[in-house]
């Protein structure tokens, strides 16, 4: 006990507080990095999809004449493999940041 009755906890029950919320911080991480995969494999896979019907229908308005249901199903599809790269990339910036955090994390779990 301190001559002003401060006292302090242990070095090893502070490096044993750190260490459990570090590793809990690197689970989440995992957690997320594992969400983001999931969905980006589902993104692509439309996107595929997508981009595949555009090109048939594309490829058959230039050399048939289609209904105008079929023009306005590339409108559609434009529009979807649009916003899909949009989200596509948000995903890549999250995964950037996620792995920021991690090398982060890595230097905090690493005493001075």
């Amino acid at each position: 006990m301190s001559i002003f009755g401060f006292r302090t906890r242990s070095a090893e029950r502070d490096e044993a507080t750190d260490a459990g919320r570090l590793e809990r911080l690197a689970r989440l991480l995992d957690e997320l990095t594992n969400e983001i995969s999931v969905e980006k494999a589902g993104l692509e896979n439309r996107y595929r999809s997508a981009t595949t019907d555009a090109a048939f229908l594309v490829d058959a308005i230039e050399n048939d004449g289609v209904s105008d249901r079929s023009r306005d199903r590339v409108d559609d599809l434009t529009a979807a493999i649009l916003s899909c790269e949009k989200r596509l990339a948000i995903l890549a910036r999250q995964v950037v940041l996620l792995d920021d955090f991690r090398k982060e994390l890595a230097s905090l779990a690493t005493p001075p």
